[in-house]
């Protein structure tokens, strides 16, 4: 078993919540409300563009040009294709562009992110993938998963969504990932094969957090 199947089966539980959760059920059958999407979209857009800032920390500590690419590459699909989705999105929805990026960022958000970009400024190459991977991970299996749901990839409203999360541009970074965090982890000690699986962890509670936080459509207490 690679590293990435033990941690993956260590934090099945919380990924099947994530995958149950009424919002990832509610896009595939196409019953989520649009104000909790909207919700989502404004939280998910702020949470990027730091998700964005630990993928340009990792060219920084790449060893290698293979690895600075590959990077690269993630930094460039999130920038430029995951981001424009929700611009897309929220012009739809009646949302500008300078609406989406006032947006005050909200508990689960703020933690999330804030808690990718410590791992990350530790220095660690494979401390940075563990924090992110779950991101990436995930949503390619959700996006699989909602593709196999009658209508869901042609759904007038969530079908972009589920198209943009199952498309084999978005698997392949997550692949990559997988891979390199693989490699890394075959100089680790159990120690530090353990610290790695908390951070995996750790990120994987915020992915479930942030479907909740979106669905029940949650902020700051006081503005």
């Amino acid at each position: 078993m690679s590293f990435t199947q033990r941690i993956r089966q260590h934090a099945d539980a919380v990924w099947t919540a994530s995958h149950n959760h009424p919002f990832v059920q509610g896009i595939g059958h196409g019953t989520l409300p649009k104000e909790a999407f909207q919700h989502w979209l404004k939280q998910d857009y702020k949470y990027l563009i730091e998700y964005a800032k630990v993928m340009a920390m990792g060219t920084v500590l790449a060893p290698d040009l293979k690895t600075m690419s590959g990077f690269a590459a993630a930094l460039d699909e999130t920038l430029n294709t995951e981001m424009e989705l929700h611009r897309s999105y929220a012009e739809r929805l009646g949302v500008s562009r300078e609406e989406l990026e006032a947006t005050v960022p909200g508990p689960v958000t703020l933690a999330y992110s804030s808690a990718m970009l410590a791992e990350a400024q530790k220095g660690s190459l494979a401390e940075l993938i563990a924090s992110i991977l779950p991101c990436a991970w995930n949503y390619y299996e959700i996006g699989l998963e909602l593709a196999k749901i009658p209508g869901a990839l042609d759904h007038e409203y969530y079908g972009e969504w589920v198209r943009m999360y199952s498309s084999d541009e978005f698997g392949q970074i997550a692949d990559w990932l997988i891979e390199t965090l693989d490699a890394l982890a075959d100089s680790k000690s159990e120690e530090e094969l353990n610290r790695l699986e908390a951070i995996f962890m750790n990120t994987s509670r915020y992915e479930y957090m942030f479907w909740d936080m979106a669905y029940k459509q949650e902020s700051w207490p006081v503005e």
